[in-house]
């Protein structure tokens, strides 16, 4: 233990522990408070140092025969009347330190300063005293289900066990102490143990915390998955956290500037932030194995300290408390954005308000407490054009981004000694609206109302569908349904509550402009609905109940689950369909239904479940006509007219004989060549712009090395009716250039389809189409009878009003099997059932 000497109190000791109450449970013999060592009551064990009443109530002398320049007491009250109103203060004792040259410092030991009684009550820890146990950090993998909420705090907070510690430092630490005397008042207290220490430190540091880097000796042990943890015995540490280790020329030049970076998940380098004693010894585990131990005094003294397996290093500059303001390039206007400051080494600095490691690094399923996202190894602040905090002194690293319109911003920047102030300027490059295009994320769910709209103006977004939903026994945004658009001031961001409806095999549905909530939310048991749930209703009957308040109708994640969007599409009960990945398989299945003449409205959104995806990362922007003001009305009336492109980043323009995205173009019985135009522009780099018709590439453009911007004018022979597209992303499209969100989703951008008739109103037939249909429709309905879970019939008093609930729930597949068969007949070629 060094230079903490625990004094024997032996001799001194009186009372047994019983005294001072039942089932106290208190250590004895050699222990360890605070990383300092007492010896707690006598050698033997057993026996304590009571005073008051049952215990001494002369003074007691302790001899010291020290040089000491601290004493520390663990010591506790063993009766208050705090809680009867009175006031703080009382004497309890007097501590008598003698010197052997005769003098003597007196202090008064009073409750709730030096002394306080050990209690389970918030808010009476004592002044000029601290608890026996130091503050901490939760377990990081594990813990009870009732902390799930405190976790996300990662501290906990030291509260006494049986002592409060207090340390009284020798006003004149030449002269040798001789003893102590301890003279009791009228109430009961302990003595449990008595430290001295000839260190010139603080016992219990005052120090702040600071960074020190780790980096691991072994190339090999340094990229293992991390599992570092620091432990320090006489301070506190952080949670250790990997750094990046990507050279700063290379990240400030990444094509994702402003879009995160790719998590280093290894044990070398990385980081913890610490504040100890300089008597403290700091040890580094990578899981069991003990990879360093050095002493903080002479790390914090050196700045580095080399072991033969690692290397730690302290980073800290000095700091300054900054005032951020970040404007508009051209007109100077604060904007809202999302932004990220860190050291060169990767240590986060983040606006005060917010996180430097979003749920400590981990999944954050409905977690997301809102004003911050990470995109892999960066955790991004959405602020409202304002923000402060501290950030170091010397080069700082910013990382800044508003949507898909503005150039994103990543450069290195100085702070110097004596600033207080820094601006930041994001430049717009794009005006979609300007243009008559406005965006939105179709998706959304965990976000408050007011989190969206902040979170919605930060990424550039007009409209943020928040969605209520169900998981099992979970009700999400139950609160935020209002019925009605809830804007910012400037009306640019609107969020509007809907619903996704669930059932976990027949499908998901996106209810838009809701006025009422549509029940049940979900049906049929999990993950959707309840354990034990049955089959209540069918995506069909919420389309309908949608449909009749005005609403809009939205199949997700398209086609998946893959039950009931067959019905819903044969039926026109879904207005667009969802594409929230860059999978072909969506794509396939969306060209399906194309081919086999379902006008289709294609839209982008997230799915954000968690904090590791930006709102509107994927996005839909809807063209409105020049005299049509932006409303959230007019947004989604447009949507189910097809105006429509998804993006994951790239903007796109597309024309057929100068018709845009979702209209119409006519040509007579013979048919006819029509030209065709396509721009694709990105802040990411792109490598591929492709026309698509009927699923097929009919022309395309490639940049291998990726580019800005692609352009693509063709003509095409076109002698019956048809659809075209167009899509942009990585090299031959197929390949993705990923994002850094926690799906790693493409970088990817594709239009809703311009329709070709010939002759006539446009109409397309696919008898490969059809035949896929009827299978699902056929295999819906078997489901519907043989394996939905359903309450015996007239058990129950359902919430349609039908009366017989077999014939509610078989009636869209049904209906959309009459459909598909009709379109045959018109088609002039029938089908039957398969």
């Amino acid at each position: 233990m060094g230079t903490y000497t625990p004094v024997d109190l032996s001799d001194v000791c009186n009372v047994d522990p019983a005294w001072a109450g039942p089932d106290l449970g208190f250590p004895s013999g050699l222990v360890t408070l605070r990383g300092l060592p007492f010896q707690i009551g006598s050698a033997a064990g057993g026996r304590l140092l009571g005073f008051g009443a049952g215990g001494y109530v002369e003074p007691v002398e302790v001899p010291l025969a020290s040089d000491a320049r601290w004493a520390i007491v663990a010591h506790r009250v063993m009766e208050t009347r705090i809680f009867e109103g009175e006031p703080v203060g009382r004497q309890i004792a007097v501590y008598r330190f003698r010197y052997e040259d005769g003098g003597e410092a007196v202090v008064p030991i009073r409750e709730r300063l030096e002394i306080a009684p050990v209690v389970d009550a918030w808010g009476h820890l004592p002044l000029l005293a601290v608890p026996d146990h130091y503050d901490g950090i939760m377990r990081r993998d594990e813990g009870p289900w009732e902390a799930i909420g405190q976790r996300q705090a990662e501290v906990t907070q030291g509260w006494p066990s049986h002592f409060v510690l207090w340390a009284w430092r020798n006003p004149e630490p030449g002269r040798r102490l001789a003893a102590l005397q301890i003279e009791p008042g009228d109430r009961r207290f302990l003595i449990g143990g008595l430290t001295l220490s000839s260190l010139d430190e603080d016992p219990f540091g005052r120090e702040p915390r600071r960074p020190v880097k780790i980096t691991l000796a072994d190339q090999q042990q340094g990229s293992q998955p991390f599992k570092l943890e620091v432990e320090v015995d006489r301070g506190v540490a952080t949670y250790a956290y990997p750094l990046p280790d990507v050279p700063v020329a290379e990240f400030l030049a990444d094509g994702f500037r402003g879009f995160g970076q790719a998590y280093h998940d290894a044990s070398s380098p990385s980081y913890v932030e610490i504040a100890a004693q300089p008597s403290a010894t700091v040890r580094v585990r990578q899981g069991e194995d003990e990879v360093a131990s050095v002493g903080w005094g002479e790390l914090a003294e050196r700045g580095t300290v080399e072991t033969p397996r690692a290397r730690l290093e302290v980073v800290d500059p000095g700091k300054n408390w900054v005032r951020v303001r970040v404007v508009d390039a051209d007109t100077e206007q604060p904007i809202p954005c999302r932004v990220a400051f860190r050291s060169p080494e990767g240590i986060p600095y983040q606006p005060h308000g917010h996180h430097d490691h979003l749920l400590s690094d981990k999944g954050t399923w409905h977690l997301d407490v809102g004003g911050d996202v990470r995109l892999g190894h960066i955790t991004y602040a959405y602020v409202d054009g304002a923000c402060e905090g501290w950030l170091p002194r010397g080069e700082v690293l910013v990382d800044a981004a508003r949507g898909f319109e503005y150039e994103p911003l990543r450069a290195a920047i100085t702070i110097e000694p004596g600033q207080r102030d820094l601006t930041l300027r994001l430049k717009r490059w794009k005006n979609m609206n300007a243009e008559g295009w406005y965006s939105g994320d179709s998706h959304v769910h965990f976000l408050s109302t007011l989190g969206a709209r902040l979170e919605g103006a930060c990424e550039d977004l007009n409209v943020v569908n928040l969605l209520q939903a169900q998981w099992g026994h979970l009700f999400t945004n139950t609160e935020d349904f209002v019925g009605q658009p809830v804007a910012t001031a400037d009306g640019r961001t609107i969020v509007y509550t809907g619903q996704e409806n669930r059932q976990h095999l027949l499908g998901h549905l996106i209810l838009m402009g809701l006025k009422q909530p549509v029940m049940p939310w979900s049906s049929d048991g999990p993950s959707e609905a309840e354990l034990g749930g049955t089959l209540e209703t069918t995506l069909s009957a919420w389309a309908d109940a949608c449909h009749a308040q005005g609403g809009t109708v939205v199949s997700p994640h398209f086609p998946m689950p893959n039950g009931e969007p067959a019905a819903l599409i044969a039926t026109g009960r879904t207005d667009a369909v969802e594409m929230l990945a860059h999978q072909m398989y969506q794509h396939y299945e969306y060209y399906r239904y194309l081919n086999g003449g379902y006008r289709l409205p294609l839209v982008g959104g997230t799915d954000k479940m968690t904090a590791d995806v930006p709102v509107g990362l994927y996005r839909t922007y809807v063209r409105l006509p020049r005299d049509e003001e932006f409303s959230y009305e007019s947004w989604c009336r447009n949507l189910r007219l097809g105006r429509t492109f998804l993006s994951g980043g790239p903007l796109l323009r597309f024309t057929v004989d100068g018709a845009e995205i979702g209209d119409t173009v006519s040509l007579p019985r013979s048919g006819g060549t029509v030209e065709v135009e396509a721009e694709a522009e990105s802040i990411f780099p792109i490598h591929s712009l492709e026309i698509v018709q009927e699923g097929r590439v009919v022309a395309s453009t490639e940049e291998p090395q990726g580019a800005r911007r692609l352009r693509l004018h063709t003509t095409l022979r076109v002698d019956r009716h048809t659809w075209l597209a167009a899509r942009t992303g990585g090299p031959g499209y197929a390949t993705a250039i990923p994002h850094h969100d926690g799906w790693q989703r493409g970088v990817m951008a594709h239009t809703s389809p311009i329709y070709v008739a010939v002759a006539g109103p446009w109409g397309m037939y696919s008898a490969e189409t059809a035949q896929y249909m009827l299978t699902l429709l056929h295999g819906g309905l078997d489901y519907i009878r043989q394996r939905s879970r359903q309450h015996p019939r007239g058990s129950v008093l359902h919430h349609h009003d039908k009366a017989d609930h077999q014939v509610f729930l078989e009636r869209p597949f049904h209906q959309a099997i009459v459909a598909v068969h009709q379109r045959g007949y018109e088609a002039g070629v029938g089908h039957g059932h398969p």
